[in-house]
C-alpha cells in the first residue's frame, strides 16, 4: 500500500478563531506550532492520526517568500491567502520511491525535504515532504509527507500529548474530503493511476447538487463532486475553482453540515 490519508488543510485568517468554532461544534482541537521559516501557524483536530489542520499567517513577509512549485505555501500564495480548505496530504513510509515512481509516471516532482517545528511543549517533530504535479492540471495533486516516527509511535506520543483525546460529539473517524471539480472522471482516472488506489462506487448527492465519484484511502476517502446544475458544487467552482471544499466527519451524535470558515463540516 503506498498512501494512507495524512491530513486536510484548512487556511483561515485566524487559527485560534478556528479551532474555537470546532470546539464549539463538539470536536477536540489544540495549538499545533509555529512553521518559524514559513511564517505560518497552526491549530490541530485529530481523529486518531487522520488530522485537519487549522493553518494561518503569523508573518506575511515570510509567507510571500518565492515557494516551491507544487507546496503548500505556492498554493496559499496563488489564493490570495482565501480562508477555505486547501489541500490535502497522503503520508508514506516511502517518499524516495515515490519520487521515482511519480517522475516515471511523467509528474514532475520536488523534494523530498525534510523539515521541521516545535511543539508547544518545546519537543521538536521532524518530517520530509514530497510535492508533484503536471502543470497542464488545474487541480493541484495531493502533497505528500512521511514521518520520522512510525504511525504507532506518533499515536503514542499524540495521546500523550492531548493532541489525540475524545471529542465531545462522539467517538469520530474523518470519513472523507470532497473536491468540487469539472470533469470527475477524468480527474479520478488520473489520480487512480498516480496514486494506486481504488475507485468506488459513484453516486448522487442531493445536499451537493453533484454525482460524487469515490477514491478509497486508509484514513479517509477521497471524493470527487461534479455539479449536475446549481449548488454548492457549482459555487465553489464558479468562486475558487477546483478546490476541496468539504469534510466528512462520521460516528457523531448527529447529522448536520455546518459551514466554518468558508468550509463545509458534515456530520454523517
Amino acid at each position: 500500500m503506498h498512501f494512507q490519508f495524512d491530513h486536510l488543510v484548512h487556511f483561515v485568517d485566524s487559527p485560534e478563531e478556528a479551532k474555537e468554532a470546532l470546539k464549539k461544534l463538539g470536536l477536540h482541537a489544540v495549538d499545533g506550532g509555529k512553521h518559524d521559516n514559513g511564517g505560518t501557524y497552526n491549530a490541530l483536530s485529530h481523529f486518531d492520526l487522520s488530522y485537519i489542520e487549522l493553518i494561518g499567517v503569523f508573518d506575511k513577509q515570510l509567507a510571500d517568500q518565492p515557494a516551491e512549485k507544487y507546496s503548500l505555501r505556492d498554493t496559499f500564495q496563488k489564493d490570495d491567502y482565501a480562508s477555505g480548505l486547501s489541500r490535502i496530504a497522503l503520508r508514506s513510509r516511502n517518499l524516495e520511491e515515490e519520487a521515482k515512481r511519480f517522475k516515471s509516471l511523467g509528474l514532475e516532482v520536488i523534494g523530498p525535504v525534510p523539515l521541521g517545528r516545535k511543539r508547544p511543549d518545546g519537543s521538536m517533530i521532524h518530517w520530509k515532504l514530497l510535492f508533484a504535479g503536471n502543470p497542464e492540471e488545474k487541480l493541484s495533486l495531493p502533497f505528500f509527507i512521511e514521518w520520522e516516527e512510525t504511525d504507532e509511535e506518533r499515536r503514542e506520543t499524540l495521546k500523550k500529548q492531548g493532541t489525540i483525546a475524545a471529542h465531545q460529539k462522539g467517538n469520530l473517524s474523518l470519513e472523507s474530503v470532497g473536491f468540487a471539480v469539472k470533469d470527475a472522471k477524468a480527474v479520478i482516472e488520473k489520480w487512480e493511476t498516480y496514486l494506486g488506489l481504488e475507485q468506488g462506487e459513484s453516486f448522487f448527492d442531493e445536499g451537493l447538487s453533484a454525482t460524487g465519484h469515490r477514491l478509497k484511502l486508509p484514513g479517509g476517502d477521497i471524493l470527487f463532486y461534479e455539479p449536475e446544475g446549481e449548488g454548492i458544487v457549482s459555487d465553489t467552482l464558479k468562486k475558487r475553482d477546483e478546490k476541496p471544499f468539504i469534510v466528512t466527519i462520521s460516528g457523531g451524535n448527529r447529522q448536520e453540515q455546518i459551514k466554518v470558515k468558508n468550509a463545509i463540516y458534515r456530520f454523517a
